[in-house]
């Protein structure tokens, strides 16, 4: 599971690159795997619930809003009910809930991994600071205060670190080949 999320996180982040260096259908896929991405994430956190035992639900539902929270930016973009910026302050916000699992379950790890985990979430939770945005309707990318810009540092949390924490957690627990 660790392995295909961090494909589609990296797979993600390359089709927002593609869709801004040629446009076409790469915005609507990045959209879609971003709902994906989310999702995965849940289900990551699931399978990783006993990571952290004493606070294991609360973490994980916070994941799982987290997840909702990243459908439900594709969802007002792609149904074109709102535009891309509160769409994702949407879905940085639900990347900001995952983060915050994240951070959560990264203390009892190895050190490699408690270090980037912790990297990571905490990135991923600046996310967060988008809350505001979303009560106040901030739809436009030029108008929005600049306090809602620690909202889009969060992405590279979500899109860089968070799939390479995910990677590397795939490569610390591949099965021993015999040869």
């Amino acid at each position: 599971m660790a392995t295909v999320h961090s494909i589609v996180g990296f797979a993600t982040w390359a089709c927002l690159i593609v869709f801004f260096a040629v446009g076409g259908p790469f915005g609507t896929i990045n959209d879609f795997g971003n709902a994906l991405f989310g999702v995965i994430s849940f289900a990551l956190a699931w399978i990783l619930r006993p990571a952290a035992p004493r606070l294991s639900g609360v973490l994980v539902g916070l994941a799982g809003l987290g997840a909702a929270l990243t459908v439900v930016g594709t969802v007002l973009v792609v149904g074109e009910i709102t535009g891309y910026y509160l769409a994702g302050l949407w879905s940085s916000s639900g990347f900001g809930l995952i983060g915050v699992w994240l951070v959560g379950i990264s203390r009892p790890a190895t050190a490699r991994m408690r270090r980037t985990g912790l990297v990571a979430g905490a990135v991923m939770v600046l996310g967060l600071a988008g809350v505001p945005g979303i009560f106040m309707g901030l739809d436009i990318l030029e108008t929005a205060p600049a306090w809602t810009y620690l909202a889009d540092i969060s992405w590279a949390g979500t899109y860089l670190l968070f799939p390479a924490w995910s990677l590397g957690l795939a490569w610390q627990n591949r099965p021993e080949r015999v040869g």
